[in-house]
């Protein structure tokens, strides 16, 4: 069976080796380009980003990453975002109390963490939704997070005739979300590539779910 083609879109800014290499190890071919042919072609796309959300709307747009992402998205094509290419599939972020606009994929803002200790560093459970395919067989496991912003909520969506979203939560001064499935767009707060084995084992579903059900 061909392994999976992953591209991991490179637009200056993430931790994009490590995630190449954490790719390669469960078993994709990754290439990691901003070749628009290249992401739009790809069996799955990987949207990693570290930083400030403006920092990264910017990056993304410089390369038409925001016209990608949506196009894969509208032909049901697999998009995984990290960290901060999480936080951009949301509505807004504020930051400074600067509000920026992003990708718009789903409803809510990105605020600062409410908590003694910010940023949030280190290893934490997370609480997946009962049937997560992302999750499948890590389900009580922690995941490495490094971040001072989050969204600390996640609206329903207006339209109705879509199945919602599979929204995972975890804890640090009050909940936040720690990861979303929607269709083919998934996205993590935590860095799986960052997170040992049982990141490890999440990358691996997702990228057997690029192989079809």
């Amino acid at each position: 069976m061909t392994s999976p083609r992953v591209v991991v879109l490179d637009y200056g800014f993430g931790n994009v080796r490590s995630a190449v290499r954490a790719l390669e190890r469960v078993g994709a071919q990754v290439e990691l380009t901003a070749d628009p042919k290249a992401a739009a072609e790809a069996d799955g796309l990987v949207v990693p980003g570290v930083g400030a959300f403006a920092a990264v709307m910017d990056g993304l747009r410089a390369v038409r990453g925001d016209q990608i992402i949506d196009r894969r998205l509208a032909g049901g094509r697999p998009v995984l975002g990290i960290c901060v290419g999480m936080q951009v599939m949301f509505e807004a972020g504020d930051e400074h109390g600067v509000r920026t606009e992003g990708l718009g994929e789903w409803s809510g803002l990105v605020d600062r963490l409410e908590a003694p200790v910010v940023p949030h560093m280190g290893w934490s459970t997370v609480t997946p939704p009962e049937g997560s395919r992302l999750f499948a067989g890590v389900e009580g496991e922690r995941f490495y997070f490094v971040h001072s912003y989050a969204a600390r909520a996640f609206p329903p969506l207006g339209d109705q005739r879509f199945t919602p979203p599979q929204v995972t939560w975890s804890e640090h001064g009050g909940p936040f979300v720690a990861a979303v499935e929607n269709g083919p767009l998934a996205a993590t707060q935590f860095h799986p590539e960052k997170s040992g084995d049982a990141g490890a084992h999440l990358l691996t579903n997702w990228v057997s779910s690029l192989r079809g059900p």
